[in-house]
């Protein structure tokens, strides 16, 4: 999106991920477009957005936190572009090899693939696949004993998530005894929300600190 232009009306643009939303708005005759524009302006600035770049009548970008919006006008139609910033999330399935070799080089490591419903200390099955390779690492490395730790974001009271992460870290001991390994080399701890690694004022943020983390124990 434009967000600037120098004295030379050379344009400076802004590159930004996330969520997308494209729509045109088609005027009526009789509206002239310095008149819809004008509207449109007015009615952004008083919803608090932040004009970043006014090519007036053309096009305007405005931003407010994570939401950008640029409309661009081209006559009787006017293009509209709406997004909320924020990154892909990147979900990489974590093999038995590299959860071994990240166990044995920093003592843990997060887990992003063990799923469970919203406030709730149920495994979804789409955790299957993560929850197989733990088992694997764990069989392939029998002298390793390791500590499954819940974490939860800020949302709800710090001592309702501290029982789901206890919770949540036994149903993942649970399901891994399942897969025949031993219980005395599993420990199970939660910490609710009191070790955050992100931000939990962004949804990204909030989805990071809710994890499992294996921790090697010595």
């Amino acid at each position: 999106m434009p967000v600037a232009k120098d004295a030379d009306g050379n344009v400076t643009e802004k590159t930004l991920e996330g969520e997308y939303h494209y729509w045109d708005y088609g005027t009526r005759n009789g509206v002239s477009e310095i008149q819809v524009f004008r509207n449109f302006e007015t009615a952004l600035k008083q919803a608090g957005m932040k004009v970043m770049y006014d090519d007036s009548p053309g096009i305007i970008t405005v931003n407010k936190g994570h939401t950008w919006f640029e409309l661009e006008n081209s006559g009787s139609y006017y293009h509209q572009t709406l997004l909320t910033v924020k990154s892909m999330q990147q979900e990489v399935t974590a093999d038995a090899s590299s959860i071994a070799d990240e166990l044995n080089k920093s003592g843990h490591m997060a887990l992003y693939g063990i799923h469970f419903e919203t406030g709730k200390a149920t495994i979804l099955p789409n955790s299957e696949s993560v929850l197989t390779e733990i088992a694997k690492m764990l069989q392939q490395n029998p002298d390793v004993k390791v500590s499954i730790e819940g974490h939860t974001d800020n949302v709800g009271s710090a001592a309702s998530n501290q029982v789901l992460s206890e919770k949540r870290a036994q149903a993942v001991v649970a399901r891994l005894t399942l897969h025949g390994i031993d219980p005395s080399r599993l420990k199970a701890k939660g910490w609710g929300g009191s070790k955050a690694v992100d931000d939990n004022n962004t949804e990204d943020g909030r989805a990071k600190n809710r994890r499992v983390e294996l921790v090697k124990i010595s």
